[in-house]
């Protein structure tokens, strides 16, 4: 018998069932039905990919010694384990939905003293942006090489710039993102005391600067290029992010 707390969750599996729906719907010649289609790749899509985002975390720390992550759960791909799902799923979701930049999901809690070394910290924080970026590269590939319907072609290069997004604001060395997570084992005693101090609320400032100064036009110029040397298509791209907003 699979144990239950590897065994992949059933509320997983529905998302990634409800973002193949969208796929289907997405090749449809019926605008209403391309839409809902373009829709559901995209927030399902969205969903699975925090998800996978989250078990990146956890299966490296699990390599790398800490055993605690298989028992709270972390491992079957299940939201419902992480420490907020209103934060990990909803919030990030409702972001994408309105437009925003797609926010990193809630954490998994991982026991550092039980990791082996300071690069299998660092190697844990990286995990998940990095997952964000083999996902975008993956999609990009699809769309590249398989011939498909203009609005699926659309809806999954949306999908694919939202996870180059996500790596790119998830890799930056901010406290309570995951590219500090990779350098905090290597700070010192008073600069890892200042990172737990702006944990809380350096995020936040990052976030107004994005949305409310020129460093937002600077974050989407990185994002756009990363988005071009990955073979992401951004014709395709808008259209599929003008489909999905198609109350705008």
């Amino acid at each position: 018998m699979i144990n239950s707390a590897v065994r992949v969750s059933p509320l997983f599996l529905a998302l990634v069932a409800a973002t193949a729906a969208g796929c289907v719907l997405a090749t449809f010649d019926n605008v209403y039905a391309m839409t809902a289609g373009v829709v559901l790749i995209v927030l399902g899509g969205w969903a699975t990919s925090l998800c996978l985002h989250e078990f990146g975390h956890a299966v490296t720390a699990f390599r790398g010694g800490d055993r605690s992550v298989q028992a709270k759960g972390y491992l079957t791909l299940d939201p419902r384990h992480y420490t907020d799902p209103v934060l990990s799923i909803v919030l990030p979701l409702l972001f994408v939905a309105i437009g925003g930049i797609p926010l990193p999901g809630g954490a998994v809690w991982i026991n550092h003293s039980a990791l082996r070394t300071r690069r299998i910290e660092s190697a844990v924080s990286l995990a998940g942006p990095l997952t964000n970026l083999v996902l975008g590269v993956a999609l990009t590939a699809v769309v590249a090489s398989v011939p498909m319907a203009p609005g699926l072609g659309a809806g999954l290069s949306y999908l694919a710039f939202l996870q180059v997004i996500a790596f790119v604001l998830n890799i930056l060395p901010i406290p309570g993102l995951d590219g500090y997570g990779a350098i905090e084992p290597w700070l010192s005693g008073q600069a890892r005391q200042f990172g737990e101090k702006a944990r809380p609320w350096a995020p936040l400032v990052l976030f107004a600067l994005i949305l409310a100064t020129p460093v937002g036009a600077m974050f989407f110029r990185v994002s756009y290029l990363l988005f071009d040397v990955v073979g992401g298509n951004l014709e395709l791209t808008i259209d599929g992010m003008s489909t999905f907003r198609f109350w705008m």
